[in-house]
């Protein structure tokens, strides 16, 4: 069954530019290495009228866009093994110098796959 990391960043507005143009390289790093998927996704209804908002969830500020993330693999271990071979890819480097967010407020971890309408 397939396995899912999960991310969500509050990415400050002035910092949007550097955060896609990093988001494009982990697409393309982590699908080099064998991830199945890869998606970056802009909030845009943040405030649905129910439940606990993400702005409010990540303490979002003002001047920041709230971005929800996820890496899908064929399982766990694959999961261990991409990102194994993502950590030793020169490009991470790149990655490594500075994060256009503020990573202490990163929510992230990993999930098993429940339900997959599409398998």
């Amino acid at each position: 069954m397939a396995y899912v990391d999960g991310f969500v960043v509050p990415v400050a507005t002035k910092n949007l530019k550097q955060y896609r143009k990093m988001a494009v390289l982990g697409g393309k790093l982590w699908k080099k290495h064998g991830a199945l998927d890869y998606k970056e996704c802009v909030g845009d209804d943040l405030h649905p009228g129910f439940g606990l908002p993400f702005p409010k969830g990540i303490r979002a500020k003002p001047n920041e866009t709230v971005f929800f993330s996820f890496i899908v693999y064929r399982s766990k271990a694959d999961r261990v093994a991409v990102n194994k071979r993502v950590m030793k890819d020169p490009s991470m480097e790149i990655f490594m110098k500075k994060m256009p967010f503020d990573v202490k407020r990163m929510l992230c971890g990993g999930f098993k796959v429940l339900v997959d309408p599409f398998n």
